[in-house]
């Protein structure tokens, strides 16, 4: 059972695609060897570990792995329920309440986006700074706050707009797809 709008096949093709491939190819490159190259000042393995696990307390692959998956989820609850009631295509834009749980799913997955976007905020911020200042009382160590080098900042930093970017494009086309759904409830839009 495929999306019953041309908007959400859209959606489909864009978020299972070009979306995944970006976050699994990409994302690899980009953040795969992060821990790895993440220096500080002493260079020792464990005010390196140490600082690493302050600067990033989840690494913005499982993030937007994660991400992924829940989004996934409404619109997995609804082709589970299509499936289990035997929904034909067609039906999903004729009957009331088909059309009002597949809405529910799009707009689930509207809030779940924009959650996702606001944690990626708060978690990520916008820019990857070069330098990290890392608190290393705790290690009981001759000073408070060291450097640390972060490796391959200005492509995070390329890669952290490109995945907002991708979250703004999936919650634009859901909110289209509503619409879309709206109008030809209404009458506005042929059923093809």
């Amino acid at each position: 059972l495929r999306p019953p709008t041309v908007i959400g096949q859209f959606h489909t093709l864009f978020f299972g695609s070009i979306r995944m491939f970006f976050l699994g190819v990409l994302g690899f490159a980009v953040y795969g060897n992060e821990a790895l190259h993440f220096s500080c000042d002493p260079d020792k393995r464990e005010v390196n570990l140490f600082c690493y696990n302050q600067f990033r307390p989840i690494t913005p692959q499982v993030f937007w792995a994660l991400q992924l998956v829940i989004v996934l989820v409404p619109g997995a609850f609804f082709h589970l329920y299509a499936a289990c009631k035997s929904v034909k295509q067609e039906d999903i834009l004729q009957k009331s309440s088909y059309t009002g749980f597949y809405i529910f799913s799009v707009f689930l997955r509207i809030v779940l986006e924009v959650v996702a976007f606001w944690l990626q905020i708060q978690l990520f911020g916008f820019r990857v700074n070069a330098i990290y200042m890392c608190d290393v009382g705790a290690l009981e160590k001759k000073f408070n706050i060291t450097r640390c080098m972060v490796p391959e900042h200005f492509e995070k930093t390329i890669f952290l707009i490109a995945m907002y970017t991708f979250t703004v494009i999936t919650v634009i086309l859901c909110v289209a797809e509503i619409f879309e759904i709206s109008c030809r409830r209404l009458g506005f839009l042929n059923t093809q």
